[in-house]
């Protein structure tokens, strides 16, 4: 692959994963009264804001455009809208294992399946091969201290809750792939899309009691996640989408369990097992497959 396309498609991605990655670690610090939906709901609704506010195109994008082109964008909303109302209950109710490992690890089945419904071919061999690599590498990274012990929970309703998620975040990969792919610039997209999230998500910070954001460390960390890994990160993941498909985005996005994992051992003094280690090993051989060829 050439270094300019793999500086604008896979590796902004990857950067993506890894900002991403740091989101857990930065929430730990959050006030004690915050409570956990509301934290994402909050980074999303000043992240989105910002995006849109400062792309141009946003607003001509998101009033101008035919009847159609509206209603994928408003899809691609209530699906951006629909990860974090979804993905945080079910780690509250099934655990962090279990509920990363279902929500990322469902994601590159569910994006694979619905590209294919949607006509975009069937995967390739190699990116089959290399997402069940990157799936199997990410459960036994997540799910390695659950097993060697600290016992995992599950709950079948946030099971379910964190299938959605994992639906949720490939749906509106591929509908945010398919504007750009139809000529509409990545970030005005991605303004569009991510703003209207912000809207719609609005109400469960209100409604959870937004007083812990006064406070220095709940805004200080307001902030951080809504620059870093909303505003900076999705502004990447849309430049990515340029030139890397939907399918394969959403597999090189399993790098972001293997930072939070790291960042766990290395700031949190969490512990990981050997078999962790050795997930961490076969996702990072798995994305590496992902970043030069993709397909």
């Amino acid at each position: 692959m050439p270094a300019a396309r793999l500086l604008s498609g896979p590796m902004p991605i990857l950067a993506a994963g890894i900002l991403w990655g740091t989101t857990g670690t930065a929430a730990s610090f959050a006030p004690a009264g915050a409570d956990a939906a509301a934290v994402g709901s909050a980074a999303l609704v000043l992240g989105g804001l910002l995006l849109f506010l400062t792309t141009r195109g946003s607003l001509r994008l998101a009033v101008g455009g035919t009847p159609a082109r509206k209603v994928r964008l408003l899809l691609g909303a209530v699906t951006v809208a629909g990860y974090p109302v979804t993905f945080y209950p079910a780690v509250s109710m099934t655990g962090v294992a279990v509920a990363t490992v279902i929500a990322l690890g469902s994601a590159p089945v569910f994006a694979g399946l619905l590209g294919w419904c949607l006509g975009h071919g069937r995967p390739s061999a190699r990116w089959m091969w290399a997402t069940g690599a990157a799936v199997a590498g990410c459960g036994a990274l997540v799910l390695g201290p659950a097993l060697d012990g600290s016992g995992a929970r599950v709950d079948l309703v946030g099971v379910a809750l964190a299938l959605v998620a994992g639906a949720s975040y490939a749906a509106y990969s591929l509908i945010a792939g398919r504007l750009i792919s139809e000529g509409e610039a990545s970030s005005p997209v991605m303004g569009v899309m991510f703003g209207g999230a912000a809207l719609l998500v609005l109400p469960v910070v209100l409604a959870t009691g937004p007083g812990w954001i006064a406070t220095g460390a709940g805004l200080s960390i307001t902030v951080y996640l809504a620059f870093f890994t909303s505003f900076l990160a999705y502004r990447l993941f849309g430049i990515g989408l340029r030139n890397t498909s939907a399918e394969t985005a959403t597999v090189l996005t399993l790098s972001e369990p293997a930072v939070a994992a790291l960042l766990g051992v290395v700031v949190l003094d969490e512990y990981l097992p050997p078999l962790s280690w050795a997930g961490l090993a076969v996702l990072a051989l798995a994305l590496a497959v992902l970043t030069t060829s993709d397909g």
